[in-house]
């Protein structure tokens, strides 16, 4: 026994007596299960040591012993079952299994390892049993490896410290780092370090790889394996069966004869995997799986198969899968996630729909340049329409899309897409072009240029472009009704500067108006070159007072209207004072405003300037109550508010009208300073708004289930100012505003608002609609809006499965005013369990009394391609809410499962 350490002389003599009496304690109760046992041999490789001599070498080795290999000894057959760990490297310390202790006789002479005792030389220690000698004495701090485990417990090293994470992540495993392997078989022969042989219920396991098969071939040396007989593989994600693998196990390299095959991967975005065998990961599972006449292992998450067959749908027992790919040489490199084919047919229901000689596609849904899937439509104007996108990966940060889209009455419209992103801007370009319209007999085009950065010291700059070749362009070509109601085409550029108590920005823009000669004119906006924004605000004046501030120099251009440059000051003083219970905030400002006006009408000055002093004061209080709702225990607030407004009347009419417009009535105009929005008005104002507001709350979490509202304006003159052609108000009420919204049964949403004419006795606007969602994938909404004299539609639509995979999905929207469609979708889709079929009919009718239709077909293969028209974009606009259905079928069942 050797000491590494610095106790008294007379200590370690005594610790030596005891230790020594012990042995022979145990070697006499012992002895004659120690004279059947054969001499220990132990390896100089354990020790540190060269060339030893070692005892005598046994001819038979006990079940379950590891056989050092100083020098080759052939192992004959130990039953029963054997088990063999088999260290990674020579330099690693090996643990030698003995059932019973041998006496201190026929232990060999100790070799120690300098690197042990910190010296360069190993010294040669004979301690015969008969005579104990004082342990040699060492250095006061060995020079050990800091690895070293023994001098870890005994405190002379640190132990290891764990790093708190927010998950637990896999183990990444380095190209060069050993790892040990555990053998076990009913039969093993061979020479340990250098050759094993197993039969029979062999499994070789290593971290995160099992292998089984009937026989199985180990070299060590250069860690390579071969497997015969029922072979299965289960490597990470990797679960490979068939007859016959041999591999490098280290470096991913090798080939398995007629495998079938199930490779799975984490999909993108998801946390790293760590991969256990026997026990399922948690997660969504993107899997690819077939069967080939040869796999090639290529290294870690490269493949190469031959004849083979590759989906990512998982068949019933016995069954072929709805689809797969049948290709006569397929690679899948899983670290550029990208899969190669060729001569490759896919096949859906036994029927071949697609043949390609060359076909690429991306792993795991990333992104990759080639041919996308094309899409196939049909319009009334236009007749059948073929789209083929090419899409171009770029670098990870930019990429393109070259679309050219075929429309049999017009010709080809050639559409492309450049996107960008880096850390300081990003943007999008989009451009459209129709060289001959062969309906119209002209060429046509649309752009759109979007750009954002950030210069640094809070500066920012934005640029957004937009234009079109003709005024019909939109109502022609898109197939989007959000699309085809455009009329202004912004241009506008915008330079700003934030800090932490102001702010300001340089605007410049202008519009291009499009003219639909079958529609009455447009107005074409005013252009701002330049407008300047300037916003400050203070809360942390003394005693709790806060200032405001806004500011604006705008320079207003038209080609044939007035013209001018108006410049705004508009400072403000507030006092907030608030509880718990209640706030009342009164405050004051002047806004002061100055024009310099050309091509004004006759009569009209020069120069105007108008200053309008505001005072408002604004308050509320929250009353609460507990509240028993059916059962439930809720509470019930009860929220009434007042503001009062005053602003003297001033006369504007002489001022032109640039960017002005009476705002919408409602619950958030009623508690505002002006009726208008825009600058050249300013409403004179001697009124008062009051609103009274009921909530039902969960009290554990806050959460609003109902919320009832109603609000009216009183006002205690009449209206003087207004702008031109507006009929001015001499009544001393407004309309009286309602509000309802909240959850009135389980999964059910109802949301209404009403503006009723108290004077008149009439409805002015009324908007209801109420959604239904027991699950994702059922869904039912309706809802009516009306405006007087403006509106009137009725709008339902809804996602609902029908039977057997099959769902329903539409919306009908109709115009009671106009008496005619606006807008209808039906489709049907089928969830195929790792495939959906969609098709959907689409009508649409513009402003010029025409109608549109469109159909649309795809067939959607789970996690590797989308063929036809898609018709995902539309749904989700028409149908809000809509859910797509087979969002959580990418993880498959397992198949290779025991």
């Amino acid at each position: 026994m050797l000491f590494c350490n610095r106790e008294p002389f007379y200590r370690r003599h005594l610790i030596a007596l005891l230790s020594l009496g012990v042995s022979l304690l145990g070697a006499a109760s012992s002895a004659r299960a120690a004279e059947s046992l054969p001499k220990l041999q132990v390896d100089p490789a354990l020790l540190g040591g060269g060339a030893s001599t070692p005892a005598a070498t046994p001819t038979e080795a006990p079940v379950g012993m590891a056989i050092p290999a100083t020098t080759p000894v052939p192992a004959v057959v130990a039953t029963p079952r054997a088990i063999v760990v088999a260290a990674p490297s020579r330099k690693e310390v090996a643990k030698v299994a003995a059932t019973t202790v041998a006496t201190a006789k026929s232990l060999p002479p100790l070799l120690v390892d300098p690197a042990l005792l910190g010296g360069r030389e190993a010294t040669l220690l004979a301690v015969p049993s008969s005579i104990l000698r004082e342990p040699p004495l060492v250095a006061a701090q060995p020079d050990l490896t800091p690895t070293y485990s023994a001098h870890v417990a005994a405190g002379v090293l640190p132990g290891p410290s764990l790093k708190t994470t927010g998950r637990l992540l896999a183990h990444a495993t380095e190209p060069d780092e050993l790892l040990p392997t555990f053998l076990t078989a009913d039969n093993m022969t061979g020479q340990t370090d250098e050759k094993m042989v197993a039969e029979g219920n062999v499994e070789l396991r290593r971290r995160g790889a099992v292998l089984k098969s009937d026989r199985l071939t180990h070299w060590q040396a250069t860690d390579e394996v071969e497997a015969e007989g029922h072979v299965n593989l289960t490597n990470e994600g990797d679960r490979i069966r068939g007859p016959k693998l041999r591999m490098k196990l280290g470096d991913n390299t090798g080939f398995f004869e007629q495998p079938e095959y199930q490779i799975r991967r984490p999909q993108t975005g998801t946390p790293p995997i760590l991969w256990a065998a026997g026990e399922e990961p948690a997660g969504q599972l993107t899997t690819g799986q077939g069967v080939a006449s040869r796999m090639d292992f290529e290294g870690k998450g490269k493949y190469h198969l031959t004849d083979a067959t590759y989906s990512t749908c998982t068949p019933a027992a016995g069954d072929d899968p709805d689809w797969f790919a049948r290709t006569s040489s397929l690679r899948l490199d899983y670290t550029e996630q990208e899969g190669v084919a060729r001569n490759a047919t896919l096949l859906f229901k036994g029927v071949p729909i697609l043949y390609s000689p060359w076909l690429s596609f991306s792993l795991n849904n990333e992104r990759k340049s080639g041919l996308l899937t094309p899409t196939v439509g049909s319009t009334t104007r236009g007749g059948v329409e073929y789209t083929q996108p090419f899409y171009w990966n770029i670098a990870p940060n930019m990429d393109a899309t070259i679309a050219p889209r075929v429309i049999a009455k017009r010709g080809v419209l050639w559409n492309g897409e450049y996107r960008y992103l880096e850390p300081t801007y990003s943007g999008t370009l989009l451009g459209q072009l129709l060289p001959n319209d062969s309906l119209e007999d002209k060429r046509r085009s649309a752009y759109s240029v979007t750009h954002n950065q950030y210069l640094g010291y809070g500066v920012n700059a934005s640029l957004n472009l937009n234009g079109a070749s003709d005024g019909t362009y939109f109502s022609d070509l898109a197939n989007s009704s959000a699309i085809i109601a455009q009329t202004n085409l912004l241009r506008q550029g915008t330079l700003s500067y934030g800090a932490s108590w102001w702010s300001a920005s340089v605007l410049a823009q202008s519009y291009q108006t499009l003219q639909d000669p079958a529609l009455p004119a447009v107005v074409t906006p005013y252009k701002r070159l330049p407008q300047i924004n300037v916003n400050a605000n203070r809360s942390d004046l003394p005693l709790g007072m806060s200032f405001a501030f806004t500011g604006e120099n705008v320079n207003f251009s038209h080609p044939t209207l007035a013209e001018g440059r108006r410049f705004t000051l508009y400072p403000q003083i507030s006092w907030p004072l608030q509880t718990a219970a209640f706030f009342v905030t009164p405050k004051i400002g002047v806004h002061s405003t100055r024009y310099r006006l050309d091509k004004q009408a006759l009569g009209v000055p020069d120069n105007i300037t108008r200053n309008v002093p505001i005072a408002s004061v604004d308050s509320g209080v929250t009353f609460e109550r507990p509240l028993d709702w059916f059962g439930t225990a809720l509470t019930q607030t009860l929220e009434p508010r007042l503001f009062y407004l005053y602003i003297p009347e001033r006369d504007q009419s002489q001022i032109p009208v640039f960017d002005s417009a009476l705002s919408d009535f409602n619950f958030a105009q009623i508690f505002s300073e002006n009726r208008y929005v825009g600058g050249d008005r300013i409403n004179d104002a001697n009124q008062l708004t009051g609103m009274l507001t009921s909530r039902l709350l969960d009290p554990d979490n806050g959460a609003e289930i109902l919320r009832a509202s109603f609000g009216q304006r009183l006002y205690f003159t009449t209206q003087h100012v207004g702008l031109p052609g507006e009929v001015l108000r001499n009544d001393r009420q407004t309309d009286l505003l309602g509000a309802f919204s909240g959850r009135v049964l389980p999964k059910t949403y109802v949301d209404a608002g009403v503006q009723y004419n108290t004077r008149l006795g009439q409805m002015e606007r009324f908007n209801i609609s109420g959604r239904y969602q027991p699950e994702p994938g059922k869904l039912l909404n309706t809802g009516y809006r009306y405006t007087r004299d403006q509106l009137g539609q009725f709008d339902i639509s809804g996602q609902w499965p029908i039977s057997g995979g099959w769902h329903g999905v539409g919306r009908y929207n109709y115009s009671t005013r106009e008496k005619r469609l606006v807008e209808s979708v039906a489709g049907l889709e089928y969830d195929g369990g790792c495939w959906v079929g969609r098709v959907v009919v689409q009508r649409l009718a513009t402003q010029t009394q025409r109608v549109n239709s469109s159909l649309f077909f795809q067939l959607e293969l789970n996690g590797f391609a989308r063929l036809g028209s898609n018709p995902l974009e539309l749904l989700k606009r028409a149908v809000p809410g809509y859910g797509v259905i087979n969002r959580n079928t990418d993880s498959v069942e397992d198949s290779f499962a025991p």
